[in-house]
Order: structure tokens, then sequence, then C-alpha cells
């Protein structure tokens, strides 16, 4: 899609894939959305004493960081790319992109054909597959290691030989916090370093005083 050429360059939200052991950006492990979404929400869930049951005269208190769930709608559009005639899209129109998001979900082939040949060689005990730990990027001020809970996709307009030329992918994401990782480890700093930012920019938000509010004190 061609835009004012007096326009803002803007930045792209995606994801980040980390190798769950090292943390480092894995190979094609950056995925950029086409376009940004028009819309994200956001629901945070408190985690305190009385959600859980506990006593009333507890009702402050904390147990722990709220669970914080993100969704949004993400579009894939070929048109730019068939009106010149990319090679690859004429091949595969936007296969590609959707099988980069498609396979944040999927264990890797090689990984799922390894356990099973150690199942047929009688071992008793594996270890479920590891996951790259996927970063929710959404400008340098939210940085946020997520978990995928909820993918979908509609295919919305086809070439001629079927391959998608325009699709909508709904997308549900989760946030690690340190009740999932480790404060010990890169995963666990990740997340701190996303709460910091986020107290941070509280900072900045201009405060109103009681007067604002109609009061003159709390009795």
């Amino acid at each position: 899609m061609t835009t004012f050429p007096g326009s803002p360059r803007v930045l792209k939200g995606g994801i980040v894939l980390l190798d769950p052991t090292t943390f480092a950006v894995l190979p094609n492990g950056v995925i950029a959305f086409q376009y940004n979404p028009d819309t994200l929400s956001r629901t945070l869930k408190v985690k305190g004493e009385t959600e859980e049951g506990g006593d009333r005269s507890e009702a402050l208190r904390l147990t722990g960081p709220p669970v914080e769930t993100i969704k949004l709608d993400a579009e894939i559009d070929a048109t730019d790319q068939l009106e010149t005639a990319d090679p690859k899209t004429m091949q595969y129109g936007v296969f590609p992109q959707l099988a980069a998001l498609e396979t944040l979900v999927y264990p890797q082939s090689a990984v799922l054909q390894s356990n099973f040949a150690l199942a047929q060689q009688g071992v008793l005990e594996i270890m479920p597959m590891l996951a790259p730990l996927p970063l929710f990027v959404w400008s340098a001020h939210r940085v946020a290691p997520v978990r995928l809970t909820d993918f979908s996709i509609t295919e919305e307009a086809f070439d001629p030989t079927l391959n998608p030329i325009r699709a909508k992918v709904s997308l549900g994401m989760r946030v690690l916090s340190v009740d999932d990782l480790s404060l010990t480890d890169k995963g666990g700093n990740l997340y701190m370093a996303y709460q910091r930012q986020k107290e941070f920019l509280a900072q900045l938000n201009q405060y109103a005083t009681l007067p604002a509010l109609g009061l003159k004190g709390i009795a």
C-alpha cells in the first residue's frame, strides 16, 4: 500500500523469537507485522488474596503481577508485491508470512522425528519439546515475553492457483511474568524490564489533586 511521501516513518510491531536456553535471537526469528493492527486490546486480571479465597483483612495484598493478556488482529495483503510482480509472492501468495506466524505454535518437525525415534528405541521418559521464547514488541517502550494462547487465520482472497493473497490473523497472547519465568535468567529479567518501563511511564503522568475531584480532604 502506498503512502503519502511526506508521512513519518512508522515503526513496525512484531514478534522476536529467542532461543529458550541461550536467549539469543534465532535465525529468521524477527517477524514484523506487514501492517500494524488498528487496535490492540489488553486485559489485566489482578492476583490478590481475596481473589484466591484469602482472608478479607488481606484485601489489599497482591500475590504477584496481574495476568495480562493481549489480543490483536494483523492484516496481511499481497497487493503491493503483486503489483511489482515479486517472484515469491507470485508463486506463494502470502503463504510465507502466514507460515512464519503459524510455526510459532508448532514443535519443530525434526524434534518430532527425534522423539519418535527415541520412543521406538524404548526410551521411557521423553521431555516435552521446548518452544522458542516469543517477545511481543510494540515500540521500544513495550517489549514483553509472551506465550501464544489463541491463534486464528481468516483467508479472504486467493489467486488463480488458490494461494491466499489477503488474510487476517487474530493473535491472543499472555504476558509471561516472574510467576512463569525465573529471575535468575534473562527471561525473568526481560519481564522485569517490561514492568519497570510501566513504572517509569507512570511517574510521567500528570496526577490530579483532591480539589480537582471536588474534595477538600479524605475523612
